[in-house]
């Protein structure tokens, strides 16, 4: 007889948020089949910044994806419009207020490249990679260094998945990632106190767990330009900082990166990042959150609540700074 342990992002369905909630298919595909026309009658100015970069995109047709089960949540998803519009995009402005400025990133054409210490190098066009790669929803919560969280329906897929096409040699330790780099329509990059462009970084081990996730989509289409489009890291383990926007170089390394944050202000920002309400930030407590959208103050939960599935990757590293 076969027994199956539970893991414990696999909650049982009673107490899963129902895909209703968040979902309404419907409506989805009635939307995406009036878009051509709806653009052609009346341009974007009558719709929601979200619904009219889904319209533009290429990708739209490929939503809404597979659903994986095995990803679920403790807690209701994040109303869209909180999670589509209470965005960090330094690269366009300091403030919460982004969305608007967001739309001028241009996301097509968009060429991923993956180089260092692979195979063979490669440069490839964004819908050619979707194209190459399983795609999925997964439910996964999502904890800001600044204390608020929110629980959100990513679309996109695994990352071990890009590492396994990119053939890494052995001998590559990490996994540097970079942002676009554009002041002409990001106007924050003009700001040369910051230390553009927008670096990440994950060691190998990092970059092939089970929970690290390349997100192209949200909501059941894809990216708006403010939550990353068309690329982003979804790590929810970690600090959303770590979560790098609009991705167009992935490079194989042996040498651990210098992070966008960490350069700024390696006082307050580590490499790790990862979540623990024991370890306060220098300026404020870790160990309480904000829930998006609501009034709800609740206790941070170590690695963000995938203690489970992480835990192993720091066995080793009592030492090292591994939550700033």
């Amino acid at each position: 007889m076969l027994i199956r342990t539970r893991r414990s992002w696999e909650l049982p369905e009673r107490a899963a948020t129902p895909e209703a909630i968040f979902r309404d298919r419907r409506r989805l595909v009635t939307g995406l089949a009036l878009g051509p026309i709806l653009l052609a009658g009346a341009g974007f100015a009558g719709l929601r910044p979200a619904w009219a970069a889904a319209m533009a995109d290429p990708s739209a047709k490929l939503y809404p994806v597979p659903h994986n089960d095995n990803y679920k949540l403790d807690r209701a998803l994040t109303a869209e419009k909180w999670a589509t519009s209470w965005n960090n995009f330094y690269e366009f402005n300091e403030s919460k207020d982004v969305v608007a400025d967001a739309q001028a990133l241009p996301i097509r054409p968009w060429t991923v490249k993956i180089d260092g210490m692979v195979a063979q190098p490669i440069e490839i066009g964004i819908d050619d990679l979707l194209a190459k790669m399983p795609l999925e929803e997964r439910l996964y919560r999502h904890r800001c260094v600044e204390a608020w969280s929110m629980a959100v329906p990513w679309s996109g897929f695994p990352l071990k998945a890009l590492v396994a096409m990119a053939q890494p040699s052995a001998d590559a330790k990490y996994l540097r990632m970079e942002t676009f780099e554009n002041p002409d329509v990001a106007p924050g990059q003009n700001q040369a106190w910051y230390p553009w462009p927008y670096v990440e970084g994950l060691t190998m081990a990092e970059a092939t767990n089970e929970l690290a996730f390349l997100a192209t989509g949200v909501y059941g289409k894809p990216l708006p330009p403010q939550n990353g489009s068309p690329l982003r890291l979804t790590v929810p383990w970690k600090y959303g900082f770590k979560s790098i926007k609009s991705i167009v170089r992935f490079s194989f390394t042996d040498q651990q990166p210098m992070n966008f944050w960490q350069a700024l202000q390696s006082s307050e920002y580590g490499f790790w990042a990862n979540v623990n309400p024991e370890v306060p930030h220098p300026r404020w407590s870790q160990a309480h959150e904000r829930v998006l959208g609501t009034d709800d103050v609740v206790a941070t939960q170590l690695f963000n609540g995938y203690a489970e599935q992480v835990t192993e990757l720091y066995k080793d590293l009592q030492n090292e700074r591994l939550y700033a």
